[in-house]
């Protein structure tokens, strides 16, 4: 999962809802475990008084030496678990044997109908949080007495924290679980667009031609118009085509009429009919040359093996220019181009072809790997040992039609046109000095992944 990626953000956005809702279950959880144990406490001391209070009534004397309680923690000192029976002028009449030296504070709030009232207190020490429970009830001739009972509230706030901690860390383990489950998830919900990714690269790069697997259906449409829109690309490039070549053809029979009626431009306007069908057929030719290149390039999944292509053109360029030595360096592992091979014979053979025409006696064409644009791109390089060019001159021989030497024979053409198909491929053409003394031509071209070998 990188960075960006539809899988990176659900595995954190239900990473971090998954930590929140289980931090805050781990406090839910704490905070009811905590007031359960504090009505147990209160229960616990109201079953406390309640035996006091029948016991008082019973022996009918409030400071009487068999009033107690079994459980132990209330013969314990400073245990936070008392008892005490109060006059009605607030004297001590008895109390437990855990209370010695210890005198509890005045418990605030009024009595109920029942008679009873708690509370939460602190001892003498302030080291403990007492939750109190207090009840009064009346004697014959003796008046009303108060019974109060406490029992420790930090020994429930304690066990509360302990499970706190055990929540926690049981409840961050599930996270862990849950986080890893859910990127698994994330990953196996996304892994058929994975597929539909490499479906699709697998039609640009040439090896199938159109996109195929089994996708779920939220995803089979999306496949579907892909496969539609590459129909859709063919028929326009196709049609293309044939309008070209029929404008092409259209075009050439006026043209001609209008030449042959200019009579050799005896006359002032013969002369101007020839000159404008001159310029007319330049225009026609350059934006025809333009739509073939443009429709030529827009085929989806062309692509060509460059060592081969270029060690033919290297043979063919070697018998017409008799007075070159044509060096040739190809590794085995030259990247194939992602194109249609008849453009990249007829942009290497340009600059290959104008090398040779250009060059004293050596000219050298090589090819490697390169990354253009942190992208991988197939570099070819046509060098020879010529005049060369300055850096205004190669600028300048890229515009169409502009030669430098009208002794050398050509159109001027040329260049151009490896600059039209250049530009559409995404490429990249630079013209400088050769450490041979001539032109050195750089050409970078887009790269296709490398062919399948044929069983």
């Amino acid at each position: 999962m990188t960075r960006g990626s539809i899988a990176f953000r659900l595995f954190w956005l239900s990473a971090g809802w998954l930590i929140v809702a289980l931090v805050a279950t781990a406090f839910l959880l704490t905070e009811l475990y905590s007031q359960a144990l504090d009505r147990d406490l209160t229960e616990s001391l109201d079953l406390q008084i309640s035996s006091l209070v029948g016991q008082t009534l019973e022996l009918d004397s409030a400071a009487s030496g068999e009033i107690g309680l079994a459980d132990a923690r209330f013969s314990r000192p400073t245990s936070g678990w008392y008892w005490q029976i109060r006059n009605e002028a607030g004297a001590l009449v008895n109390f437990s044997p855990s209370m010695v030296g210890t005198v509890l504070p005045d418990l605030e709030g009024t009595f109920n109908a029942s008679g009873t009232r708690s509370g939460m207190i602190a001892d003498d020490y302030g080291d403990q949080t007492l939750r109190a429970v207090e009840r009064w009830v009346t004697l014959d001739d003796l008046g009303r007495y108060v019974i109060t009972v406490t029992g420790n509230y930090t020994d429930v706030e304690g066990r509360a924290a302990a499970f706190r901690g055990q929540a926690i860390i049981v409840l961050a383990f599930v996270a862990l679980i849950l986080a890893a489950m859910s990127g698994m998830i994330a990953r196996f919900a996304l892994r058929p667009i994975e597929r539909l990714r490499e479906a699709i690269e697998a039609v640009r790069e040439g090896d199938r031609p159109s996109v195929e697997g089994s996708f779920p259906q939220e995803i089979a449409p999306l496949a579907d118009e892909v496969n539609e829109l590459l129909r859709s690309n063919t028929q326009i490039v196709e049609r293309s085509r044939a309008q070209v070549g029929n404008l092409a053809h259209g075009l050439k029979t006026p043209l001609a009429v209008l030449r042959n009626e200019a009579d050799g431009g005896k006359t002032a306007l013969a002369t101007a009919v020839l000159h404008e069908t001159d310029n007319m057929s330049r225009i026609v030719s350059t934006y025809l040359d333009k739509a073939r290149l443009a429709a030529r390039s827009s085929v989806v999944g062309k692509r060509a093996d460059t060592r081969a292509v270029l060690e033919r053109l290297g043979r063919v360029m070697g018998k017409l220019n008799k007075q070159c030595d044509i060096a040739i360096d190809l590794p085995s592992d030259v990247p194939w181009f992602r194109g249609d091979e008849s453009d990249l014979e007829e942009m290497a053979g340009n600059l290959l072809d104008n090398g040779c025409k250009w060059a004293r006696s050596e000219v050298r064409l090589s090819a490697r790997e390169a990354s253009n644009s942190g992208n991988r791109s197939v570099e070819i390089v046509v060098e020879d040992n010529g005049p060369g060019l300055t850096a205004a001159e190669a600028g300048q021989v890229l515009r169409r039609g502009v030669r430098l030497d009208e002794k050398t024979p050509g159109s001027g053409l040329g260049l151009d046109i490896v600059k039209e198909l250049v530009d559409i491929y995404g490429g990249d053409l630079t013209l400088t000095r050769s450490d041979l003394g001539g032109l050195r031509a750089t050409l970078r071209l887009p790269a296709a992944r490398q062919a399948r070998q044929q069983t």
